[in-house]
């Protein structure tokens, strides 16, 4: 099992990533990517990350922010929840450890938003540490060497991998073996057409020698995605629009929407109860947003209106420009509305 570990060492120095903008930093950077990682490409996430460094460039600088700032900085980068963790647990870093990451794996692992892998992943890459990863695409890797079936979310075929992963540990080089891993994941032992030819294990891979990559890792079992709607209310006053603050848990929690509803009659029935006046309306086309577990169909429904009611002066709302409402702390699907406004504004 050593001779794995040492070809991807030997590999990933001649042939993996190295001018990634977290390798070789800090652990505040390398906890920031690993979290902006979860779910995300590397090529998205370089120049969120990049500009999140420059506005918060240390851990006090992070915890002093407000929620509101951290949210706009990872606005479209989806998986809200992962910017409100990262906000709390730099607050808890300030607090408990005066502002310097903590270097132990049970202290990382208590924070929020870090689980085994991603304590891990800091703790080898910051740190130097002795500790085995185990993100999706590691999974992956592991998967196919060692020939493990079976669906890696299941409970029991994920311990089958930690094991794995343990015990293909070198002794040295932990940070350029762990990040050999990362490299071979994203870039080789990709999830169709591997391209086994560059793989530096090729010659003892399980999955390869018995002409299973297409099958292994086992697919995750197949279920109807559920499909939902809603209708955004674009209300417009000139160029201004009215924005509401989201409640703080949940999709989209402590983001800046349109008001939402689940259909146009809802939308109309509250428009009326608040005695709005509309000059001119028009129906958007609906398009769709892919969340993990489901699909959203979105209808926006702009309407110009005479006057700015009163409704605009309650709690959790404002009105904005559509160019200075693109700065706030605003989803991906709300993004992609207010630059269509933009674009019909010419």
């Amino acid at each position: 099992m050593k001779f794995f570990s040492s070809r991807l060492i030997a590999w990933q120095r001649t042939h993996g990533r190295h001018g990634l903008p977290w390798q070789g930093a800090d652990a505040y950077r390398v906890w920031l990517s690993e979290i902006m990682l979860q779910q995300t490409q590397v090529a998205t996430v370089i120049p969120y990350f990049q500009r999140f460094v420059i506005s918060f460039p240390n851990i006090d600088a992070l915890a002093a922010a407000t929620e509101e700032q951290v949210l706009a900085h990872w606005s479209g980068l989806g998986y809200y929840a992962r910017g409100r963790n990262l906000h709390k647990a730099a607050q808890i870093i300030a607090e408990k450890y005066h502002g310097e990451f903590p270097r132990e794996f049970a202290q990382i692992l208590e924070l929020p938003g870090i689980g085994r892998s991603t304590a891990a992943a800091i703790c080898a890459l910051a740190y130097h540490q002795h500790r085995a990863i185990l993100d999706g695409n590691v999974k992956r890797v592991l998967a196919r060497y060692c020939g493990v079936e079976g669906w890696t979310g299941e409970k029991r075929v994920e311990e089958k991998l930690w094991q794995q992963a343990e015990a293909l540990l070198p002794l040295h080089d932990v940070a350029i073996y762990t990040q050999a891993l990362m490299d071979m994941g994203a870039t080789v032992c990709v999830r169709s057409k591997p391209k086994c030819v560059l793989c530096p294990a090729q010659a003892d891979c399980i999955a390869l020698q018995t002409e299973r990559t297409a099958e292994l890792p086992t697919p995750r079992p197949r279920k109807t995605v559920p499909e939902r709607y809603a209708t955004f209310l674009l209300l417009m006053h000139g160029n201004d629009i009215l924005l509401e603050k989201r409640p703080g848990s949940g999709i989209w929690g402590g983001l800046w929407c349109p008001p939402q509803f689940d259909d146009e009659e809802a939308s109309r029935d509250w428009f009326v109860r608040n005695r709005m006046d509309a000059s001119e309306g028009e129906r958007l086309e609906t398009f769709t947003h892919t969340f993990t577990h489901f699909k959203l169909h979105i209808t926006p429904l702009k309407i110009q209106l005479a006057r700015k009611p009163l409704h605009a002066a309650q709690p959790g709302s404002v009105w904005l420009d559509v160019e200075e409402a693109l700065q706030a702390a605003i989803p991906m699907p709300v993004r992609t509305v207010l630059q269509e406004l933009t674009r019909r504004m010419g």
